[in-house]
């Protein structure tokens, strides 16, 4: 059986969508004949934490640990919130305080690629013994944080290593890329270090073909697109809500606040009294000031339901009971290669998916490809407002479902496979 060593930051008991990703190919790769050993921080600083993710982890997974240091630790001696939330990517593009901004110009001019860059170094030092320990020849690095592809680089120069680079998400295109208030030099030095790693991997992966067409802009290196996927055993036989309800799960943050959605909805709440009854909405998640503010101005306030950050497993519980599942993206050109890791949970739930996002979102077509529901534009009203009126009427007989089809091509398991012929 061939070993690969797997460098990543995120690995259980962190949470959220960014430490799936590999648990899951892990969890698979020996059914390829493919034997994983993980290379992960001893100490990390995660802004979220999952136990129940824990059990998932192989008995006898051989994994290695070595310190960080971090600097979001000693920040958070001046403002731990405003730290955990930048640490985490969460970036409010309104109403920044000055130690925010202070934050952001040193998290994105002194600490490039990130802030786990001070892992490098001692990480490649560590690691040269553990690749002549274990008779390794391949490696594979998952950003971000970005960081994390530069030990692959530094290792590559002094190891005979085949190296995938794998992109969880894009680098300098990513929305919150433009956020850090870089200097000119250092959106230069940014660009230089994206570069270098795209063109010195051997083999680089990407969750999106959006990000493939961008990076192929950069590099003639092969490059594969692998998205995310689901991982659940779907119930057919599951009590739904007795509400109409629409839930999001994760974070409903100010740039994403779908306001046309939310003037649909209210409408409807003063046209139909029957709706109005039935109406409500669950954000299983963070959700910012701005969104609850907006679904105030609008009336909203009576049937909304915060219900915050939940595990996993329970996060997967209220996908397969609600009625419709909301998937929104920030209108941006930036945006439309980002397919959130929740879309392939939502549509093993099987629920209809109501997705808002930017125009030629990739999403539309994965939703519309395997029948698993509507996407539309922020600007759309009137084509959202009827199918949300089908969906009532379909409701309210006791009939609202989704007829989707082709969804285990994104399964976990076949998405390892993917991935275990790629290597």
């Amino acid at each position: 059986m061939r070993k690969v060593l797997v460098i990543t930051y995120y690995w259980p008991p962190a949470g959220g969508p960014g430490v799936q990703r590999w648990l899951k190919f892990v969890k698979y790769l020996r059914d390829f004949d493919i034997e994983p050993v993980l290379y992960i921080p001893e100490n990390p600083d995660y802004p979220l934490i999952d136990n129940t993710f824990l059990k998932e982890i192989p008995n006898d997974l051989i994994i290695y640990k070595h310190l960080i240091k971090e600097p979001y630790r000693l920040a958070s001696i001046f403002s731990s919130k405003k730290t955990k939330r930048i640490s985490s990517g969460i970036i409010q593009s309104k109403n920044q305080s000055f130690t925010e901004k202070i934050f952001l110009w040193i998290r994105g001019n002194l600490f490039i690629p990130d802030a786990r860059k001070f892992w490098i170094k001692p990480s490649v030092n560590y690691l040269k013994g553990v690749l002549e320990k274990e008779g390794i020849d391949t490696i594979i690095t998952t950003g971000p944080p970005h960081s994390v592809h530069l030990i692959g680089y530094y290792l590559k120069q002094t190891k005979a290593v085949n190296w995938i680079a794998d992109f969880r998400d894009p680098w300098t295109t990513i929305g919150y890329h433009k956020k850090l208030k870089l200097t000119s030099s250092s959106e230069k030095k940014h660009k230089r270090l994206e570069s270098t790693v795209l063109n010195s991997a051997d083999k680089i992966i990407v969750t999106s073909a959006t990000t493939k067409r961008e990076f192929q802009q950069i590099t003639n290196q092969p490059i594969q697109v692998i998205t995310n996927g689901f991982d659940s055993n779907v119930s057919m036989n599951q009590n739904l809500d007795e509400k109409f309800t629409i839930s999001h799960i994760g974070s409903m943050l100010t740039g994403r606040n779908p306001t046309k959605l939310w003037q649909v909805l209210s409408e409807l709440l003063k046209q139909n009294s029957d709706f109005k009854n039935a109406l409500q909405l669950q954000f299983i998640g963070v959700i910012s000031n701005d969104v609850l503010q907006s679904l105030n101005d609008l009336g909203l306030q009576n049937h909304i339901e915060v219900i915050g950050y939940v595990s996993h497993e329970k996060a997967l519980e209220y996908q397969k009971v609600s009625q419709i599942l909301l998937l929104v993206e920030i209108d941006s050109q930036e945006t439309i290669g980002i397919i959130p890791g929740k879309l392939f949970e939502y549509m093993a739930a099987k629920r209809p998916i109501l997705g808002v996002g930017p125009k030629n979102w990739e999403v539309a077509d994965i939703v519309t490809s395997t029948k698993s529901g509507c996407i539309f534009e922020h600007s759309d009203d009137i084509a959202l407002k009827n199918v949300l009126l089908d969906w009532f009427a379909q409701f309210q007989k006791g009939e609202l479902s989704v007829s989707s089809k082709n969804i285990e091509e994104y399964s976990r398991r076949e998405l390892t496979r993917k991935l275990a012929e790629y290597i």
